[in-house]
């Protein structure tokens, strides 16, 4: 029953309407002062001074000077230690009433003047019975008994059951733990999936059966879900397995090259075609393990990741540039000293994307090189500045494209074959970060990587 999410959500709703109304309705009926039916206790104790007054009227003669003044005394010598006394004559004349209590009566009396159907009713610290016949030959009388109790209802409680509104709001109050419930109850199947999908960003590509549980909306998307795991999963295997059959394929015909040039150089000796042949086959071999790199980083990447403080990561980074730095006569400054922030991901991953950018910078600067690392709640941000020949603005977003080479670069001294900054690229893409190329105020180039910070859920 109630398997798919639409009749969940009509079952909650109205499951909330129906209870709201229930305790509108039934709650009202639980105040003390609604009126009620005597007890059969009650009845006898009220017949009793009823035909005591009765008794003593029968024997006494009417006067109409002093009559009301001998009935009121007969009414006072009627009362209990519990229960006063009052009559209402068929003028509406009360008789033997205090005075203090005269507003309660006249109230009681408007809901209750039926003495075939005798009722009681609270008010704050007593309670009112009747109404009861008491017959005269000249006159007939109702007899209403005051009755004082020990246990009130508290003024908040009165004033709860005598303003709507309010006692609206209290159920409201009360009944929200209850829709709490249901509601985490209804989401939780959309907070599997959105945990799911959270582990999947951060490389966990395992099948979750749990998914597959709930209503059947949600069943179908964890279906879908693993689904796709397992399909993206397989697609990173085959790409990996394709690259690496592609890598073993152009080594094979590399080696048979780098052998005959071997060779013709023993039986001809040293000669600047061979000498060309070699170098250029030196490149591509060198090219061949950038590209296995590169997918290596994309595949492995994702599935050995763990939380690193960044003084642990980038520390040693910095410290052997620095050495790197001096042996060639430069200087690299830490601006600015590396924090204890946290990040999720591969610790070789995340090294080296950073020892890339600051090895370019030794490479292409003239003198300094300038590192700051800056950290707050949201994330890590590093930034490298040198003071080389920089790059040309409209070359500035093409850094990061595969095997790309701005002129300064294309050089064959300078080194590389254009896939560094496409690694880091999608290092720091991987570890769902940024990197930015730009001018920097030292002359050449500014490279700045942003990482977000770890907040363990």
């Amino acid at each position: 029953m109630f398997k798919n999410l639409t009749s969940r959500i009509f079952a909650i709703f109205w499951f909330t309407m129906v209870l709201v109304i229930f305790l509108v309705l039934f709650v009202p009926k639980l105040d003390m002062r609604n009126i009620k039916v005597v007890t059969h206790e009650d009845k006898t104790a009220a017949f009793e001074i009823a035909n005591k007054i009765e008794g003593i009227i029968s024997q006494q003669q009417h006067h109409q000077a002093f009559w009301l003044e001998r009935l009121s005394r007969i009414v006072n010598n009627a009362k209990t230690a519990e229960l006063s006394v009052f009559l209402v004559n068929s003028e509406g004349r009360l008789i033997g009433a205090k005075r203090r209590d005269i507003e309660l009566i006249r109230h009681f009396i408007g809901v209750s003047n039926d003495y075939e159907h005798p009722q009681k009713k609270r008010y704050e610290d007593r309670e009112l019975l009747g109404p009861f016949i008491v017959n005269d030959d000249k006159d007939a009388y109702l007899l209403y008994l005051i009755r004082k109790i020990d246990e009130s209802q508290s003024p908040f409680i009165s004033q709860l059951f005598d303003d709507p509104i309010l006692l609206l709001l209290v159920i409201m109050i009360v009944s929200t733990p209850l829709l709490l419930w249901l509601s985490w109850s209804l989401a939780k199947p959309a907070r599997k999936l959105k945990l799911a999908a959270d582990k999947v960003a951060q490389g966990d590509l395992s099948v979750r059966p749990e998914l597959e549980q709930g209503p059947i909306e949600f069943r179908a998307a964890g279906r879908s879900f693993n689904h796709m795991v397992q399909s993206v999963e397989k697609m990173m295997q085959v790409q990996h397995r394709l690259l690496s059959d592609i890598s073993h394929e152009l080594r094979t015909p590399l080696t048979r090259l780098q052998l005959a040039s071997a060779l013709m150089r023993r039986k001809s000796g040293e000669t600047e075609e061979l000498n060309r042949i070699e170098m250029e086959t030196q490149r591509l071999d060198v090219m061949i393990n950038e590209l296995l790199e590169l997918s290596r980083k994309q595949y492995t990447d994702q599935l050995h990741r763990e939380v690193i403080t960044a003084d642990e990561l980038w520390f040693n980074v910095i410290e052997d540039a620095k050495f790197e730095a001096e042996q060639k006569n430069k200087s690299l400054v830490l601006k600015t000293e590396i924090g204890y922030w946290k990040v999720f991901g591969t610790l070789n991953a995340l090294e080296s994307a950073v020892e890339n950018v600051v090895r370019n910078a030794l490479r292409y600067s003239h003198g300094l090189i300038e590192v700051s690392f800056l950290g707050d709640a949201k994330g890590i941000t590093i930034i490298i500045d040198d003071d080389g020949p920089g790059v040309k603005e409209d070359e500035l977003e093409h850094l990061f494209r595969p095997f790309y080479r701005t002129d300064e670069a294309r050089a064959r001294e300078s080194g590389g074959k254009g896939l560094g900054l496409a690694i880091v690229e999608a290092v720091v893409k991987q570890h769902h970060g940024w990197v930015r190329a730009e001018r920097s105020e030292l002359g050449g180039l500014k490279m700045t990587i942003w990482f977000p910070v770890y907040h363990p859920e």
